[in-house]
């Protein structure tokens, strides 16, 4: 009696025993099926106030999102540098970068590509503009008159803040800026240079074109005090970076499906707050004029 009750208790064992041999099976396949996707976050350089960037990028995480079913998430950062950081950290991956930016990242950042760029970036250019108290008038070149002003660029390291308008000042004058200029700041954002010039707490700024015509249509640019003096030949500038190994993270051809959600945008809202008509393809050799003009005014050395 004692032996068949230990005999059926052992085959009752040995068949629980069997039911929990399954049980990691279904296990696993449940976990897997629970297991969240990974979260998409992205950046962007702060070339404007805190308050226009959240509602630029407010549209742009939900238009990224249904176009890759997954989710997405945007992180401001307070500086180029730390745009840059935070995609070399992996803390983002991808990012809004300007032409300068983007090419500190992708060298910093093995992999890393360009991928879409606005319709109108291949052909950026930076607006020099002056208080109206200097009575300087607009013109094709940068005048002799400009020497001795007070000058702000934008941040250290933004392409048409300060990048690009300092290769053509040295150009043109054959000399480093603090020495065209009486004194030379930076305002750390297009949005800021445009206040400063405007208020008179500098004579002369620099900044990128889309951004004052921006600030223009928002009724934010007082034309009584301050106007454009002389734009800048054209050059490549801001692209969307992502990361080389996103493929890895969240799946083959990932990069690829970024760049076509991209690239297919055309909200036109979402493009006015940029503003761009649209985007296109990018690539890394796209920037290398950039590349090349920051090793030339020593911001770079990487060769």
């Amino acid at each position: 009696m004692n032996i068949r009750i230990c005999f059926a208790a052992l085959a009752a064992l040995g068949l629980a025993a069997c039911g929990n041999g399954d049980a990691p099976a279904e296990s696993d396949a449940a976990a897997t099926a629970a297991a969240p996707k990974p979260t998409l976050v992205y950046t962007a350089i702060p070339d404007q106030d805190a308050r226009q960037l959240e509602q630029r990028f407010a549209i742009v995480t939900d238009a990224l999102e249904e176009s890759l079913g997954i989710d997405v998430k945007y992180v401001p950062v307070k500086s180029y540098a730390a745009a840059v950081t935070a995609f070399v950290n992996d803390k983002v991956q991808l990012a809004w970068f300007g032409g300068f930016s983007g090419v500190q990242a992708r060298l910093r950042q093995p992999g890393a590509r360009a991928i879409a760029q606005g319709v109108e970036d291949p052909n950026y250019r930076s607006y020099l503009i002056a208080h109206h108290s200097t009575g300087l008038e607009r013109a094709d070149e940068l005048q002799d008159a400009f020497k001795g002003k007070t000058f702000t660029f934008g941040s250290k390291g933004s392409t048409s803040g300060r990048l690009m308008p300092e290769f053509f000042i040295r150009q043109h004058y054959g000399a480093a800026p603090d020495e065209v200029f009486s004194r030379v700041g930076f305002s750390g954002d297009h949005s800021r240079t445009i206040q400063l010039v405007q208020s008179g707490a500098y004579e002369l700024g620099v900044l990128g074109y889309t951004t004052w015509e921006s600030e223009s249509k928002r009724g934010n640019i007082d034309t009584d005090k301050v106007s454009v003096v002389w734009q800048s030949p054209g050059y490549p500038d801001y692209q969307w970076t992502i990361r080389g190994d996103v493929d890895e993270r969240f799946g083959a051809g990932f990069a690829d499906k970024v760049q076509a959600a991209i690239i297919a945008m055309d909200d036109p809202e979402l493009l006015g707050r940029f503003p761009r008509s649209g985007f296109i393809p990018a690539s890394n050799a796209d920037f290398e004029p950039i590349a090349e003009t920051a090793r030339s005014v020593g911001l770079i050395e990487d060769k």
